[in-house]
């Protein structure tokens, strides 16, 4: 595989194996030739995973609200990140910034710029995510695309710095994921397991979907040191998933199931339940039907509706920001099923929406993705918006 990672100790204590259940156009939200008009997204037909039957369903209609806008102009925004306390971390992919966010008044403070960051096309500084330790760590976590590889760098968070200056130095935890100007995925979170899940493009490289030695077109699980993690399902790698082309939503449902957002080429978006080392079809598959060993999504959509980025679980659904398609997307779960045909929302309302995040009590955050070269910025872009939902 080819990879280099930092030797830092690895996590002592193993995490239990989840049993989770995890891209469009070519590029990150234009639809490349797709025809496909206004029909809701498809969903699989799929068996019940044991025990469904006992979940709770949510209803298969329903409702956004926008209670309001929380910050305005923006620029470029990818990467979410809550703060204890309810204040905002946001990502700048092009300007290479990290900006806190006043969640009650939205004034914004930049913490600084992340070294080593190399915007081009898709790629720049892209997720973020804070350390399962951060109360006393106060690490930041940050996805980016330098000269060489995508890699994961993990920062020191010292509020009491001058702003501008408040982010330390880089310590890199995990390189080498391909890198090219589509296809960076870029999206990472820890997951109830307190591990740290990435999700990987194949960089154009189609062929790097299918090959294991590869970080492209993947789902790579790791320890917050870049190893990887106990219970993967291949020996020694931090491949948790493959067969990819995209990915850039993750979520988990309140059973600790992975759910993932991926972008396809010119006929199917998915959203995918994840099990560990399963094949997801990239290239010899785009949306449902690829056949034996190819494990189908449980919802697909056409490229123009959809060209999913950020994903979120929140009220008994998955909820995913769609770019090209400009529209939020509920898929209402029966565990690892879609229970409806999936619904869509704010259609047209905000233009193109880059990462969604849970904020708890049915309320969700929303980010716009309108400055990032491929929308049509209005006055105020780009902007977060607070969601009630149903």
């Amino acid at each position: 595989m080819t990879v280099q990672r930092r030797a830092l100790p690895t996590v002592l204590a193993a995490a239990a194996l989840l049993l989770t259940a995890g891209c469009s156009s070519s590029g990150d939200g234009e639809a490349s030739g797709a025809e496909g008009g206004s029909s809701p997204g498809r969903t699989a037909a799929q068996s019940s995973p044991p025990g469904s039957a006992a979940e709770e369903t949510p209803p298969a209609k329903g409702s956004v609200k926008v209670s309001r806008t929380v910050a305005t102009g923006l620029r470029s925004p990818w990467g979410l990140a809550p703060l204890p306390g309810g204040d905002l971390l946001v990502s700048s992919r092009d300007e290479a910034t990290l900006t806190r966010v006043d969640e009650t008044s939205g004034e914004k403070t930049e913490l600084g710029e992340v070294p080593g960051v190399s915007p081009s096309g898709e790629g720049g500084l892209l997720g973020i995510a804070l350390s399962p330790d951060y109360a006393s760590d106060r690490m930041v976590y940050a996805y980016f695309t330098s000269a060489s590889d995508n890699r994961i760098v993990r920062m020191l968070y010292d509020e009491k710095k001058p702003p501008g200056e408040q982010l330390g130095a880089p310590d890199t935890v995990f390189r080498g994921i391909p890198k090219g100007v589509i296809h960076n995925g870029g999206r990472i979170a820890f997951g109830p397991d307190r591990m740290l899940y990435a999700g990987t493009g194949e960089s154009g490289d189609t062929g790097l979907s299918q090959d294991k030695e590869s970080l492209g077109g993947k789902i790579l699980r790791m320890t917050p040191d870049g190893e990887p993690a106990p219970g993967n399902p291949f020996p020694d790698s931090t491949v948790y998933s493959y067969g990819h082309r995209n990915v850039q939503g993750l979520a988990w449902d309140d059973k600790q199931r992975l759910f993932a957002a991926e972008f396809g080429q010119d006929t199917w978006d998915e959203l995918n339940a994840i099990k560990p080392g399963d094949n997801y079809g990239w290239p010899e598959a785009e949306g449902r039907g690829g056949g034996s060993g190819f494990h189908d999504p449980l919802a697909q959509w056409a490229t123009d509706q959809a060209s999913p980025s950020g994903a979120a679980y929140a009220e008994g659904s998955v909820w995913m920001a769609g770019l090209g398609g400009e529209r939020l997307w509920r898929v209402p779960l029966k565990g690892t099923e879609a229970a409806a045909d999936p619904q869509a929302f704010l259609e047209g309302e905000y233009g193109r929406l880059r990462t969604v995040a849970s904020a708890g009590g049915g309320k969700l955050w929303l980010v716009t993705s309108n400055t990032d070269g491929r929308g049509d910025a209005k006055d105020g872009d780009d902007r977060i918006l607070e969601l009630e939902v149903t």
